[in-house]
């Protein structure tokens, strides 16, 4: 490992909540897949397999920013094994009611219960932040953390949709619930470095929401996630086209493979001047990556055109999360940063029903034109909203010290 990453973990405690953080988060790539395996095999209804999954997704888009919000109150231990106990619960009772052949309404019931799964990424990243606020690490960190978040893109549904396959069906959504209690109660079991709670009797009120640089940031990244619930659903119908549907998953490996060896490098790098020029190139070369797309003719060549196009995903989210802290109170950074989670929730839910509707009516290759819009929609609000993602808005409720603490790292 490069010495800056390996630097990192000099701090007391950060290889421990690294390592229960992204335990914690293999269940973001397990789980949603696990679903529509276990569903489609028990059941042969791939129609109910996709709602599943879409209301596990919708669910978590809508409970993780109010769970993150608690979080930066009350604090990570006392939020976070609540909310993933019931989690769990409801993923035991899908599980049962799955194999039992349970009335779909209990199906969609306890989908909708595990979308209290708390956004760990957001917990993580908000521990380095404690960590590393104002120095170059930070930006090291997040890097890191955007490479963990593609090495469990990449094998995380491998090893969902293999134990569901070879071994039995439940077994995928099962070991996703293992990795996630396994996870957050190693992480809450570190108080060492969990970030302090910001109680709001004298602090912010309020949503992050109401920040006009993080609607922005929202915005761009619901068009960004359609870019990538699309790419997957038309990669697949696309490779089962040419006669090896199996041979999706190792192109869709090779997407995430991208984006994880641009996060690398990127951490290895220090820029000067501010990140929202960079931020906006970033946009504007994850739009540009999907036009080639359009042209498609064998899977070989969409496995180079989509590892290039992940080489802009990584460094973009690092810039994004470098972003929020100046646009959002610190009593609110956990949840300003689950915001961004919940952006590209709901695009992928978007991207990947859009995308499904155009494959059904046209074919595969016309799918690529749902990515290649959305990128063109996630350019469109990126300049419209560059001015108000300029000028970052200040403390609402900090203290004055927090206020020209943030003045300073905005003028570095």
């Amino acid at each position: 490992m490069p010495s800056p990453y390996r630097a990192l973990f000099a701090a007391p405690g950060s290889k421990a909540f690294s390592a229960a953080g992204f335990l914690g988060r293999m269940p973001l790539s397990m789980m949603g897949i696990g679903v529509v395996t276990m569903v489609s095999q028990l059941t042969g209804r791939y129609g109910l397999a996709g709602a599943l999954s879409a209301t596990i997704a919708l669910a978590a888009a809508v409970a993780g920013p109010q769970v993150s919000r608690l979080v930066d109150v009350h604090g990570q231990r006392r939020v976070l094994r609540p909310a993933t106990l019931i989690s769990l619960v409801a993923a035991a009772g899908l599980l049962f009611a799955a194999h039992y052949g349970w009335p779909d309404w209990t199906l969609y019931v306890f989908s909708a219960g595990i979308g209290c799964v708390p956004s760990i990424g957001a917990m993580i990243r908000a521990r380095w932040a404690a960590l590393y606020r104002g120095t170059p690490q930070l930006h090291t960190a997040y890097s890191f953390e955007s490479v963990i978040d593609e090495v469990c893109f990449i094998f995380g549904p491998i090893i969902s949709i293999g134990l569901s396959t070879i071994w039995f069906p439940e077994a995928g959504p099962l070991l996703a619930a293992c990795f996630l209690a396994a996870g957050v109660f190693w992480l809450t079991a570190q108080r060492g470095t969990e970030p302090a709670p910001h109680p709001r009797e004298h602090g912010t009120k309020g949503t992050a929401l109401r920040s006009p640089g993080l609607q922005v940031l929202v915005a761009t990244f619901v068009a960004t996630g359609a870019i990538f619930g699309a790419v997957d659903v038309v990669t697949v119908a696309f490779a089962d086209e040419q006669g090896h549907k199996g041979a999706a998953s190792v192109v869709l490996a090779l997407y995430a493979a991208g984006s994880c060896a641009a996060g690398l490098v990127f951490g290895l790098l220090r820029f000067k001047g501010a990140p929202e020029p960079r931020w906006l190139l970033g946009i504007c070369a994850m739009a540009v990556s999907m036009i080639p797309l359009l042209l498609v003719g064998n899977l070989p060549f969409l496995a180079v055109a989509l590892f290039v196009a992940g080489l802009s995903i990584a460094p973009t989210m690092i810039t994004t999360m470098s972003l929020i802290e100046q646009h959002v109170p610190r009593a609110q950074l956990t949840e300003g940063m689950t915001w961004i989670s919940t952006g590209l929730a709901v695009g992928v839910a978007l991207g990947s029903s859009v995308a499904g509707w155009v494959i059904d009516a046209a074919g595969a290759q016309a799918g690529y034109g749902v990515p290649a819009v959305s990128g063109a929609v996630a350019v469109a609000v990126g300049f419209l909203g560059y001015r108000r993602l300029s000028r970052p808005a200040p403390r609402r409720g900090g203290t004055v010290e927090q206020h020209s603490e943030r003045e300073e790292r905005h003028v570095a």
